[in-house]
């Protein structure tokens, strides 16, 4: 099992950047195939990036290709999704979560570990 918290989160302009972070604890993270998901109150939690357990692929939502990049450090157990060029449609609660596979991964289904979410707010 592994324990994931995400931080980071707050409140920036359309055109500013931010960088989340979600630290593991429990299980080994580099075990794990890793992605960030993200959800608007009333809405489907929607897909943003995932990265596989050693970094070698990653994948993006096309909402987010181009402005957004996952990466992972291993050896500190930490996920990180920076954001730039954020726009107010980018405004949501970002999750991170864990999934026990070697490949990157956009189905919420697969992932058996979350974080509580940060949230974050991008104003016009």
């Amino acid at each position: 099992q592994v324990q994931l918290v995400e931080s980071g989160g707050g409140l920036v302009h359309a055109g500013d950047s931010l960088t989340l972070s979600c630290a593991a604890s429990g299980r080994a993270f580099s075990e794990y195939a890793m992605g960030w998901f993200r959800q608007e109150p009333g809405k489907e939690r929607e897909f943003v990036a995932s990265i596989s357990y050693s970094s070698s692929m990653t994948y993006y939502a096309d909402s987010v290709q181009g402005r957004f990049h996952i990466s992972r450090d291993n050896a500190k157990n930490t996920l990180y999704l920076r954001m730039t060029s954020l726009k107010p449609e980018d405004t949501a609660v970002y999750s991170c979560a864990a999934a026990d596979s070697r490949t990157v991964i956009s189905d919420a289904r697969v992932y058996a570990y979350w974080g509580q979410g940060t949230q974050v707010t991008v104003s016009s």
